[in-house]
């Protein structure tokens, strides 16, 4: 069995308009979000294996905090270019060649192709009321949420379209 964390970067800076995207930092909401999310995480025992995580700046301070909120031990973490804004079919042949040593994955990248994975990834909802966290993934995946889905397989080479159970769909601003 797999279980993926497919984390959006919590709430990014605007203050300054000469700074590109790539190069965002997190605004203080979104610095308080990462931490919720990750004491979430670790108060429900998720287990990360390994972290993929995009380059840009706001997705490498919200590892960051998650991380540091989760606590020891920590994950090995492979920060990738490649996966900042592109696209939810780059996303998943990235997942696809992770090593199955890595029960527990954590992706951290952006929308809109971070929301079409989940979407397209889970297949089942939540074991006691399989409507709650699937509604609320189909409508919106806000900065600092987090999808997790757990899957069958024992490899990631074989991760499939619908094959995920969403077990949790964790949004800060039901953590505060």
């Amino acid at each position: 069995m797999k279980t993926l964390f497919l984390l959006r970067h919590a709430k990014s800076a605007w203050d300054s308009p000469a700074t590109g995207d790539h190069d965002r930092p997190l605004a203080p909401r979104g610095e308080k979000a990462a931490t919720l999310v990750g004491r979430h995480l670790a108060a429900h025992h998720a287990r990360v294996d390994l972290v993929l995580c995009s380059t840009a700046l706001r997705a490498v301070e919200t590892r960051k905090r998650v991380m540091a909120a989760m606590g020891p031990p920590f994950p090995p973490v492979e920060h990738e270019r490649g996966l900042y804004l592109c696209g939810a079919r780059t996303l998943l042949e990235r997942l696809r060649d992770a090593p199955d040593t890595a029960t527990g994955l954590m992706l951290i990248a952006h929308n809109p192709d971070l929301h079409e994975l989940a979407e397209e990834l889970a297949g089942g909802g939540h074991h006691d009321d399989p409507h709650r966290h699937r509604h609320a993934l189909t409508e919106k995946f806000p900065t600092g949420a987090c999808a997790v889905l757990v899957f069958q397989t024992m490899h990631w080479r074989d991760l499939d379209l619908g094959a995920g159970r969403l077990a949790d769909f964790v949004q800060p601003r039901k953590l505060s």
